[in-house]
């Protein structure tokens, strides 16, 4: 499939760019090549390939999923302006 002058026109205006008539075929030039590149990337079998989330080998570090209050609920309430019997306390806002 090669991208001609008016694809280039109608993508443009979708973009919102003006390309002058110099642009448009230059850009209908590259936009085929770019075509033709993917093509050539089809014919690669990559079924051997392992997909991967990044370029350099990571792992995950996991750690347990245990709840915890964080064991300083002292200093966390320290910040609150309210607080009644170890718990923020906030003003009723429904009746």
């Amino acid at each position: 499939m090669s991208i001609d002058r008016e694809v280039v026109k109608k993508i443009a205006k979708l973009s919102r760019l003006k390309l002058t008539v110099a642009q448009t075929e230059t850009t209908a030039k590259e936009l085929s090549e770019v075509l033709v590149f993917v093509k050539k990337l089809e014919k690669i079998d990559t079924s051997s390939v392992s997909p991967m989330t990044t370029v350099t080998p990571m792992e995950s570090k996991e750690r347990s999923d245990k709840i915890s209050d964080g064991n300083y609920p002292d200093e966390i309430l320290r910040n609150a302006p309210n607080v009644k019997e170890g718990f923020f306390s906030v003003p009723k806002v429904i009746e």
